[in-house]
């Protein structure tokens, strides 16, 4: 069973992909889906716009843990191990994509616990958030960091340290600030430490990993140096719900109450007694504060996960995409007309 917020629908809109992680949307619709143990990259095209996929191409394949995609300029960008990749005008080349081109090659090497994220700034930058490789250490920089690089001309700035897994930011629709999700620490006991939604205000700001998790857990292991100005998330959501997608919806369909707010994609628990997290929730945000949390659509039978989602996009009729890494499908989340209300309704899968 799959708990949907009443007036919505869920629909399969693509399956069979591996393991679904990242998503972007090409300027012709084209969704691009990456991948970790896969290693390939596939484009879903819905040409006669019946809400499913009728297309698909392999962009790539035999990658290096391509799970981090970006597009921008008609093109396709991947981060593949310690470099970014281009793929030029992708949507004109689905059949035969040609080969990448390499535009950044100063990533850390791909350690087995570090995330990567890409997505392009409205300054025109690719930012890329680069996981720790651990559960919890000091690791070195650029490690556990948000870099926003220039790929025309290779320069880069650090504009967050301090975070542990980063896979989903997005800018506010409202002011274009940076807001991110970070998954905090395991092994501290079912309730400890709350995962984080935090923002930037100031660049180069540090985000408290691993000397302070969440607002005021302290990590024993390590002690905060002296003089070291962390700055307290914005939001704490559970612990252990793995946020791993961040957007902010910017469609039109979906009532107006929905209309600019975040939306998180919880991958879910595996370092718990009882599982936590497998849904979709929105945040609603009002002067740049969140006041309230509620699930959009709960992926979780019990103690059964029916799927993982992963990340999340707004597609371009006002839909919106949820990939899922455990089962390999994309779902199409979409507003039937019916005014929502607080309560849910139970649909079959």
């Amino acid at each position: 069973m799959v708990t949907v917020t009443k007036g919505f629908g869920l629909a399969l809109y693509a399956s069979d992909l591996g393991d679904a992680k990242q998503l972007a949307i090409g300027d012709k619709g084209t969704l691009f889906v990456g991948s970790h143990k896969s290693g390939k990259i596939v484009a879903l095209v819905d040409s006669n716009q019946d809400g499913r996929v009728d297309k698909r191409y392999v962009i790539a394949k035999g990658l290096e843990y391509p799970e981090a995609i970006a597009f921008h300029d008609g093109a396709l960008y991947v981060a593949e191990e310690d470099r970014v990749i281009r793929f030029v005008d992708i949507e004109q080349r689905l059949r035969r994509p040609g080969r990448a081109k390499e535009v950044y090659s100063r990533l850390p090497e791909r350690a087995k616990k570090s995330t990567r994220a890409l997505r392009f700034g409205p300054d025109g930058r690719l930012y890329v958030a680069i996981g720790v490789p651990c559960n919890v250490c000091e690791a070195e920089a650029p490690f556990g960091s948000i870099l926003a690089i220039n790929v025309r001309t290779g320069a880069s700035e650090q504009v967050a340290m301090g975070i542990r897994q980063v896979s989903g930011f997005d800018w506010s629709p409202e002011d274009k600030q940076l807001w991110f999700a970070d998954m905090s620490r395991d092994w501290m006991g079912d309730n400890l430490p709350p995962d984080e939604i935090n923002r930037i205000e100031r660049i180069g700001a540090h985000y408290g990993f691993p000397y302070i998790h969440a607002k005021n857990v302290v990590e024993p292991a390590y002690e905060k140096p002296t003089g070291l100005k962390v700055e307290a998330p914005e939001y704490e959501l559970p612990a252990h719900v793995a946020p791993m997608g961040l957007h902010f919806y910017r469609g039109e369909s979906f009532p107006e109450r929905y209309h600019g707010q975040m939306f998180i994609a919880e991958n879910g628990s595996w370092n718990r007694s009882s599982k936590v997290g497998y849904q979709v929730v929105m945040l609603t945000l009002k002067d740049n504060q969140v006041v309230q949390r509620e699930t959009v659509v709960s992926f979780l039978d019990g103690e059964f996960p029916v799927a993982r989602p992963h990340s999340i996009l707004t597609a371009p009729d006002g839909a919106m995409f949820i990939s899922d890494d455990l089962k390999g499908n994309v779902y199409r989340l979409f507003y039937k007309g019916i005014e929502p209300s607080a309560d849910a309704e139970d649909l079959e899968e």
